[in-house]
Formats: structure tokens, sequence, C-alpha cells
């Protein structure tokens, strides 16, 4: 299993409608995307202040490495990935990813 989490940057100004239409979208893969088991979002409560840069973050589990690759190909995903990476400060710069095997 790869737990696949992503961290974000969200600019401040952005209305909180169109960060939910965002997630939405990702959250919309799991019935698209095969191998892709599940979807969970929410803001960062930071409680450590280790991570105050990334305001929101979400985390998808897939079964295998392959159904990842597939994953991040995907045309949904590239679209959704343009959405996210426009409302990010500094785009991509401001999107964090690390992918664990389980």
């Amino acid at each position: 299993m790869i737990i696949h989490s992503v961290y974000c940057a969200i600019r401040a100004e952005t209305e909180q409608k169109k960060i939910d239409a965002v997630f939405a979208k990702l959250e919309k893969l799991v019935t698209v995307c095969d191998g892709l088991l599940s979807f969970q979002t929410g803001p960062n409560i930071d409680l450590e202040h280790k991570s105050q840069k990334f305001t929101h973050g979400f985390v998808m589990k897939f079964d295998s490495q392959s159904a990842l690759e597939a994953y991040a190909v995907h045309p949904d995903h590239i679209a959704a990935g343009g959405d996210l990476v426009a409302i990010c400060e500094g785009g991509g710069d401001g999107i964090m990813v690390f992918d664990l095997a389980v």
C-alpha cells in the first residue's frame, strides 16, 4: 500500500468555496482511478507548530505503486492538480508531496 500525502500552502485570499471545489475534484478521483482506495482532507491544525507554511493537506491510499503511477498521469488528476497549483502560494512551490510505502 502507498500513502500519498500532500501538504498545501493555500493563498490566504482564496475563498473557502474555491478550496472546497478543488478538494472535491481530488476526492472524485477515487471513483475514476483504479487502485485509489481513499481520500481524506482538512486544514492543518499544526499542534507542534512545525508546519505553519502548510494550511491544508490531504492523504490518499493506493493499493500499489503502479496504481499511484497510473493516477499521476490520469487526465482528471492533471486537471485537479492544476486547480490546486493555482490556489497555492508560489504555485507548485506551495505544495509538498510525501509518498510512504506501508
